[in-house]
């Protein structure tokens, strides 16, 4: 990337930025599929208007549909991502350094920090996401903050089979007798999920990475990362039983989907 984005940044500025291609195979538009009337890309959206700290929200479509509904729920849409950066390999390095390069160039002006949200994981505790952006920015070492919540099984148990037709543990030190041990015995392990990530514009811009190897590990409570139907109908299912004050800002600020397409 282009150096001299390092003399435009803005220090402070928190930039939310919510990638939301169109081309979902496991569940057919599921960035904009409804819960509650209202579709999942709104409700990330709606997570970061209520936080404090986030000063502008953008989502990185490659769909003019998905851009205006994110634009009515009330984020940026200053461009559509290019086809090829929203592909089923695409990855999301791709996406950030095209989000920079476009604000270099069209604003002359990128942000110190991104919060990577992502649209599956609708239902968050805004405080949780509000801590993110205070430890991150706390700690002028750290390449980057990663959400990720306690694995309830350990993989160190787990196995890998042979061409032979045997076992043989994941890890070489590891004997098949050891990876019996109890679960207790190995150290605790973690899974990387949807909840909220911080990003360092610098970083990337020096070093074409996104992530780095001072990775702040925020451990988050556990929730629903939306990859098949049967997770978007336990949500559905989920808030005709229980609150969330996301949706209760949607409802109090913004129609539904299928009223909006009305409209």
């Amino acid at each position: 990337m282009e150096i001299r984005i390092l003399d435009v940044i803005k220090k402070d500025e928190v930039v939310a930025i919510i990638p939301a291609r169109a081309g979902s195979k496991g569940v057919k538009n599921k960035n904009i599929r409804c819960l509650q009337g209202y579709p999942m890309l709104a409700f990330s959206i709606a997570a970061c208007k209520m936080c404090r700290g986030i000063d502008r929200i953008i989502v990185s479509t490659d769909s003019e549909e998905y851009a205006e509904i994110a634009g009515y729920y009330g984020a940026e849409t200053p461009f559509l991502r290019p086809a090829e950066l929203a592909g089923d390999q695409s990855t999301d390095i791709e996406f950030m350094e095209h989000t920079i390069n476009w604000l270099y160039e069209h604003e002359q002006s990128v942000p110190e920090y991104f919060v990577h949200i992502r649209p599956t994981y609708p239902l968050r505790e805004i405080e949780v996401i509000e801590k993110a952006i205070e430890l991150f920015r706390a700690d002028a070492s750290a390449t980057s903050l990663r959400s990720a919540h306690l694995a309830s099984n350990t993989p160190y148990k787990w196995f890998n089979l042979k061409e032979d037709g045997y076992y043989k543990s994941i890890l070489d030190h590891l004997t098949l007798d050891e990876a019996n041990n109890p679960r207790q015995a190995f150290p605790d392990v973690y899974i990387p999920d949807g909840y909220v990530d911080m990003l360092r514009t610098s970083f990337i811009v020096e070093q074409d990475l996104l992530h780095g190897d001072r990775m702040i590990g925020y451990v988050v409570p556990g929730g629903v990362d939306v990859d098949a139907m049967k997770d978007l109908e336990y949500l559905e299912y989920y808030l005709t039983k229980n609150t969330s004050p996301i949706l209760d800002y949607l409802r109090e600020h913004y129609q539904k989907l299928e009223d909006w397409e009305r409209t």
